[in-house]
């Protein structure tokens, strides 16, 4: 078994960025067409499990390339541009989960599983309030818009997928791994 480094960046966290990036764009994309009411430019977006997922497994140099480059293609793709505040907040809302990857020793066990939870919670409000907030300078708008109407749907939202969905993830990724011996 290989000993995990947690600041290691290497050809490794940019392959697995690369994928992580990939996948998270091109399902960004499929739901970027899914606005939450109210919420000016804010989707609904199930793939950000797919981003946490990559931080917890992968660690945080790997969330953040797979977040800062899979939002900016999925964005691209939708013809919505680059914006690098949300960029970046989705890449911080993946590297902030990957600080758990040392902690998380068996992808099956409740308490590993809930700690991944809960610095994906940390990894969305930190990320997402980044980006609310630095709207109000990029985009113009008040810190209740920024909060309201950017913040709260985007937390909800990403929350509600990241406890349902990550959980899938990481027992699927258990079962591929023991299937390959590892």
């Amino acid at each position: 078994m290989e000993k995990k480094s947690l600041w290691e960046f290497g050809t490794r966290q940019v392959v697995y960025g690369a994928i992580g990036a990939a996948l998270y764009g091109a399902f960004s994309l499929l739901t970027n067409l899914v606005p939450l009411p109210a919420a000016g430019n804010i989707t609904f977006r199930p793939a950000v499990a797919i981003l946490i997922f990559f931080g917890v497994a992968y660690g945080p140099w790997v969330g953040l390339l797979a977040g800062f480059i899979g939002n900016t293609l999925g964005d691209s793709l939708a013809g919505w541009g680059f914006y690098w505040n949300w960029s970046l907040g989705n890449g911080i809302m993946g590297m902030i989960p990957g600080l758990a990857m040392l902690m998380i020793q068996d992808y099956k066990d409740k308490m590993d599983i809930a700690k991944a939870i809960g610095w994906g919670v940390a990894g969305i409000a930190v990320g997402i309030l980044f980006s609310s907030l630095t709207e109000m300078f990029v985009g113009g708008i008040d810190l209740n818009t920024a909060l309201v109407g950017y913040f709260t749907p985007a937390f909800i939202g990403n929350l509600v997928v990241t406890v349902i969905l990550l959980p899938i993830l990481m027992i699927a990724f258990a079962a591929v791994n023991a299937r390959r011996g590892r």
